[in-house]
């Protein structure tokens, strides 16, 4: 077996798939520094910086224990909530359902500035993680809740923040209407 190894878990058992989760998450970390490279607001900045940094408190909660609490889910929220309110004539669109006007999130296609495509790339892979998380429970092994509830609103998170990174850099949005879900 090889002795220099990159990670101490790469040879694991291929049905094992905390070493697929701890390097998904890896991976967005690492994709986070890059986004966070390409913004210049240091408020945001360091919002990205926390991020980053609670995807690696993420990252061994299958192997180890869950090192992330409620405290920090209710952040991520607070902070998906205060940027809807500041992209909300893009994040919502009127639509009509049984005679009512409502407003339902609105679906893009994924582009825009570099910052912002970068985002929606980082929220499609906490899509990923996601599922792949959703996979090991099914195995039959436990998971918590929160732990769900944090990386899909990491995916979240990054769609609103390409939804704002277009807005702050005057990009206009792309509706997209599929043919198929209504």
């Amino acid at each position: 077996m090889n002795t220099h190894l990159s990670y101490c878990f790469l040879y694991d058992d291929l049905a094992d798939l905390r070493c697929d989760f701890e390097i998904a998450s890896d991976e967005i970390a690492s994709m986070i520094g890059f986004l966070r490279s390409l913004v210049t607001h240091d408020g945001l900045r360091a919002e990205l910086t926390k991020l980053n940094e609670l995807m690696y408190h993420i990252n061994p909660s299958l192997r180890t224990h869950l090192a992330v609490s409620q405290e920090e889910l209710d952040w991520l929220v607070g902070k998906v909530q205060e940027m809807q309110e500041t992209i909300r004539a893009r994040f919502d669109k009127a639509v009509s359902s049984q005679g009512k006007h409502e407003k339902k999130p609105r679906f893009v296609v994924p582009q825009g500035c570099t910052a912002a495509s970068y985002s929606h790339i980082i929220r499609n892979k906490c899509k990923s993680l996601v599922r792949l998380l959703y996979r090991y429970k099914e195995q039959g092994n436990p998971v918590e809740d929160l732990l769900f509830e944090l990386i899909n609103v990491y995916s979240g998170y990054f769609y609103t923040l390409a939804l704002k990174l277009n807005q702050d850099h005057e990009v206009e949005e792309i509706e997209f209407t599929s043919r198929v879900y209504t």
